[in-house]
């Protein structure tokens, strides 16, 4: 029980986070590229690191152990932990900065229209890949005790539902929004990243904490309607389902809505946390000061 306690630390489950999603990202990446059959040899490049990064992820949690991250700490092995990490995250940056860069050479740096931002290759998604070498980085260098690590969780957090937001006015205006229900990835994730964004301020009130958390559990639920949606529109696509899958609507882009929305739900936890302690407090001393007088 020590142990299991140990791993759902929101540092411990930040860890666990990024390694899943860079651990699916080589799914994604696979699938994606599969499309020119890896046409240019860099596109391998983010396939590979995909793999490589959370075996050695998993490696430094082992040697990191499950304590608190500290930058006071004198163990050689988690210093070997922390190096590790921190290498993997620039790493992570670099492939998704150079991601983006290739996915807009592509097409758009050639015409420099908004047509062709539309239509080519989708410039953002690479930058997961940055989003979540920041993410390694921030649990390298800031304690989960500290206000701070979870104020910047939930920028990233915000970020993500931003690149959802792109992501959704880019794909869904390649068919001009024919479908009504499109529009409502772009509303929630607009609607996401306010409400993270206010969040993430220094001692948010109690309700705004609420409201966020219903909004967040909003993603995830568009996140499954859109899964289910581009499942559908591609099996009804004529041809063989293979070919559906490839060149239709991208099935794993409506998992991005609950993917950031669990990362904001580790975000918010320490401040829920905070501010019940804090009306705990607080009732404790207005009852004190009651029987006081």
């Amino acid at each position: 029980m020590t142990r299991l306690r140990a791993w759902l630390q929101p540092a411990a489950l930040l860890d666990l986070f990024v390694i899943g999603n860079l651990a699916f990202l080589a799914v994604d990446i696979f699938v994606a590229h599969s499309i020119n059959r890896f046409a240019h040899p860099a596109e391998w490049i983010p396939f590979i690191f995909s793999i490589a990064a959370p075996l050695l992820l998993l490696v430094s949690a082992a040697l990191r152990g499950h304590a608190r991250p500290s930058l006071a700490s004198v163990s050689g092995r988690e210093r070997s932990a922390r190096s590790l990490g921190l290498l993997i995250g620039w790493l992570s940056i670099i492939v998704g900065v150079a991601g983006m860069v290739l996915h807009l050479e592509s097409q758009f740096f050639a015409q420099r229209t908004l047509e062709s931002l539309v239509y080519t290759a989708p410039f953002s998604a690479p930058l997961a890949y940055t989003g979540l070498g920041l993410l390694l980085i921030l649990d390298r260098m800031v304690s989960d005790s500290d206000p701070a690590w979870s104020r910047w969780v939930l920028i990233m957090a915000a970020g993500g539902f931003f690149g959802n937001f792109v992501l959704s006015v880019a794909d869904h205006a390649q068919n001009g929004f024919f479908h009504p229900e499109e529009w409502l990835s772009v509303g929630a994730s607009a609607f996401a990243l306010s409400f993270t964004l206010m969040a993430a301020r220094d001692r948010p009130p109690r309700p705004l904490l609420r409201a966020t958390v219903f909004v967040v559990v909003l993603q995830c639920v568009i996140g499954l309607m859109g899964f289910a949606l581009h499942v559908r529109g591609n099996l009804d696509r004529p041809g063989d389902v293979i070919s559906s899958f490839l060149y239709g609507a991208p099935v794993f882009a409506p998992l991005l809505f609950i993917d950031i929305g669990l990362l904001a739900l580790l975000g918010l936890y320490p401040k829920i946390e905070a501010a019940r302690a804090a009306a705990i407090r607080a009732e404790v001393g207005g009852g004190a000061e009651v029987g006081g007088v």
